[in-house]
């Protein structure tokens, strides 16, 4: 597939149809979106855009805008929330007299503003030359989004954010080009420019032959972390995990140096390793590339359906096939590898249910996915599009990726500031495109990629690549790990001989794996609502939720939705939710809810960076709340606290992401319920046995004892150590219809 896209832009670039020979019909900048691999589920189309004529340049704001955090450490528990940000400046740019020209400033509130913005500047009408792929039919817009955009989609500061004027985006509008249909191995010309269609159909046969590709010139290559850094920040993740403030946290690092031309690159990626979300854009004049050979698809949407595809789970690929599938059963056996799979999948689950349908999300594969170096673990989720939302909603909701971020998602992105010291520009963002008036989308997340600017007439990159750190994960193993994933692009750069590296080459393959259960959504789902919905909509008693910053918080209000009931979402942890330790505030908002359950939700750290849960945690203590409360984790723990125990580091060591077994009394929320019942755990503490208190245990881990579950003998307040809503955890359902059928007191 990827020889005949080559061959076609090498065709189109001798017939002036592209590059700099095509200014009659736009730019010379370039958008190639290529499916690399045999055809399958995942590799179903490429496109050669046509010469662009307008586009959207987006830039760090200046530093008098786009205030920094002081030094802080999120790993000891500091974080810098905020909720105010400065607009984003879209510049609209069209190409006229052989330059590029400011067109009008759009100025958005976030990412998907940005896109709810260019509506205006999108001709509705359709193609005037149709073509008959699942691509927008008319005209779309199409290029990159950089990481550091992490500034508008988390409520952050970041330490060190881009420099000012830096580029943040850029994405050209789609008028035109060519796309293959790797399924049917047919070729279609599209657009509006009827002379380019006629000129494109005229130069598009391909009679097999491989394109010239030049060798890499050898360049020498300087990287911004050592190993020695490298283990040590793994280490510093390690020790943020014992303390409770993260679950798991991708780092990485940067290979730089000289390149001979990036699309050259890109050549080479394409033969040497293909991947089904790879793509080239290049932005001529301001000397701009990138080189992707992405595996990883962030988000598709159809209008109506969303899809995420999350790669979680690592190992070589083997010289043999029996070798390969010897690394690919150990990592599906692998407990680390599946747990670090399972929190990705709860934490994508959880930024999808922003914009789904309450109880249609679901997994509908489990694959194991083989690239040229490297197997990985992949799901695909899939979900219903609210009527209210869109496919800008929707990446606004999932941007930046969570496999290439970790859990719990604000918090670790601080930490990846904290411990990476640099923006990661483009590396971890997206390449995709977007139909602005339907929502039509499909972007993939920026791993595999070089990153090029040219200087003085030479093109210097940057190489990027890392791994999600676990409690389980050794400082070394990781190491390796981030050299086999930039082995590849390091090589095609010229940076490293072929030899140098010791990873076995294998052909793509997708190994399919039994997912987990599907869930069916009921036709009698309740809504999800924030605070500012609820209050001005109807007055009917819902379940009020605390969010207290962590990446499974809506698994859970989509859960109870589920069984019919509204969800408020309060949160917890951000600077508006200070106002509620006012005492006679907090009293106020609960009698304007009249919530008939009360659930205080996970979160990273200790109960007491949690305020709003640890004073609602003491009302419920001295039976000044009439509903039903149910803690989970952090909520748990912070009543366990309100209760006069003591809260500490798990004596075995933290747990994320695994199923466990959970023995039982019956009472409380297991009432009715047999025993070897299984819940995922995500905790580095817990609440501890250390003498008289009101709650007492009604369960515990079976290997270990440790309390897993508290109850009230007389108030409707529980406790669960475990996460219900994790994927992992086969009766959780059950815990928490328990619970939703205690009745208030009030």
């Amino acid at each position: 597939m990827s020889e005949h896209v080559m061959a076609l832009v090498e065709q189109l670039e001798a017939n002036q149809l592209v590059g700099e020979g095509a200014f009659r019909f736009g730019a010379p900048d370039r958008v190639l979106l290529v499916s690399g691999g045999p055809p399958s589920h995942l590799a179903k189309h490429s496109l050669i855009a046509a010469p662009p004529s307008k586009r959207v340049v987006i830039r760090q704001p200046s530093r008098s805008t786009m205030v920094c955090a002081e030094p802080h450490e999120p790993l000891n528990g500091e974080i810098h929330l905020t909720q105010e940000r400065p607009l984003l400046e879209a510049e609209v740019e069209e190409w006229k007299h052989g330059s590029w020209y400011h067109s009008v400033t759009l100025r958005a509130r976030d990412l998907e503003d940005v896109f709810a913005k260019l509506s205006g500047e999108t001709s509705h009408e359709p193609f005037n030359h149709p073509h008959t792929t699942s691509l927008p039919k008319r005209a779309f817009w199409s290029g990159a989004l950089a990481y550091d955009l992490v500034q508008w989609t988390q409520p952050l500061r970041l330490q060190h954010p881009p420099a000012e004027g830096a580029l943040l985006a850029v994405l050209w509008q789609v008028n035109g080009g060519v796309v293959i249909d790797h399924h049917h191995d047919s070729v279609e010309v599209f657009g509006h420019s009827e002379a380019w269609c006629r000129g494109a159909e005229a130069c598009i046969s391909w009679n097999g032959e491989a394109v010239s590709v030049p060798s890499a010139q050898p360049h020498r290559e300087a990287v911004t972390h050592t190993d020695e850094t490298h283990e040590g920040n793994v280490e510093a993740v390690r020790q943020g995990i014992i303390n409770g403030q993260v679950y798991q946290v991708n780092i990485g690092k940067h290979w730089q140096g000289e390149i001979d031309h990036p699309y050259a690159v890109y050549q080479r990626l394409l033969r040497s390793n293909p991947a089904p979300f790879s793509a080239y854009t290049e932005a001529h004049d301001l000397g701009f590339a990138l080189a992707s050979s992405s595996p990883e698809s962030l988000l598709m949407c159809d209008g109506d359906m969303l899809q995420t595809s999350p790669i979680k789970g690592t190992c070589p690929q083997g010289s043999t096939a029996d070798e390969a599938a010897r690394y690919r059963e150990t990592m599906i056996g692998d407990e680390k590898e599946r747990a670090e799979h399972r929190m990705l999948v709860d934490l994508m689950r959880n930024d999808l249910t922003q914009v789904a349908v309450p109880g249609t999300i679901s997994v509908d594969r489990f694959d194991v996915e083989a690239y040229a170096n490297v197997q990985h673990l992949v799901s695909h989720i899939t979900a219903q599009l609210r009527p209210d939302e869109s496919g800008a909603s929707a990446l606004q909701a999932v941007f930046p990726g969570g496999s290439i971020t970790g859990c719990p998602r604000t918090m670790v992105c601080a930490v990846i500031d904290q411990l990476e010291e640099m923006p990661r520009s483009f590396w971890t963002g997206s390449i995709g495109y977007i139909d602005v008036h339907a929502g039509q989308s499909a972007w993939n997340i920026l791993i595999r990629t070089l990153e090029a600017h040219r200087q003085a007439g030479r093109w210097n990159a940057s190489v990027g690549a890392g791994g999600g750190i676990t409690i389980a994960s050794q400082p070394k193993n990781e190491v390796e790990e981030a050299a086999w994933k930039g082995a590849a692009l390091r090589v095609a750069a010229g940076w490293m001989k072929e030899e140098q590296t010791s990873l076995p080459t294998g052909d793509l393959a997708i190994h399919p794996l039994q997912p987990p259960l599907r869930n069916h959504a009921s036709s009698n789902t309740g809504r999800i609502q924030t605070l500012d919905e609820a209050l001005l909509g109807e007055e009917k008693p819902s379940v009020l939720f605390i969010d207290n910053l962590d990446s499974f918080s809506l698994n859970i209000a989509d859960a109870i939705a589920q069984t019919g009931r509204d969800v408020v979402v309060l949160e917890g942890r951000s600077p508006l939710s200070e106002q509620w330790l006012d005492p006679v505030a907090l009293h106020d908002v609960l009698d304007q809810l009249r919530p008939s359950h009360l659930i205080l939700g996970p979160g990273p750290g200790r109960p007491q960076d949690a305020l709003l849960t640890m004073a609602l945690a003491h009302l419920a203590l001295d039976g000044q709340l009439t509903m039903p409360v149910l803690g989970v984790c952090l909520g748990h723990q912070a009543l366990a606290l309100a209760d006069g125990r003591n809260v500490v580091s798990s004596p075995f060591g933290p747990v994320h992401g695994v199923p466990v077994e959970v023995d039982h009394d019956g009472t409380g929320v297991f009432i009715g319920q047999g025993q070897g019942l299984k819940f995922t755990r995500y905790n580095s503490l817990v609440a501890i046995e250390d003498g008289e208190h009101q709650l007492v245990v009604n369960a515990t881990e079976a290997t270990s004892g440790l309390i897993m579950g508290l109850r009230h003998p007389t108030l409707p307040l529980h406790g669960v150590q475990f996460h219900p809503e994790s994927i992992g955890s086969r009766d959780g359902e059950h815990v928490i219809a328990q619970f939703l059928d205690i009745q208030s007191d009030g």
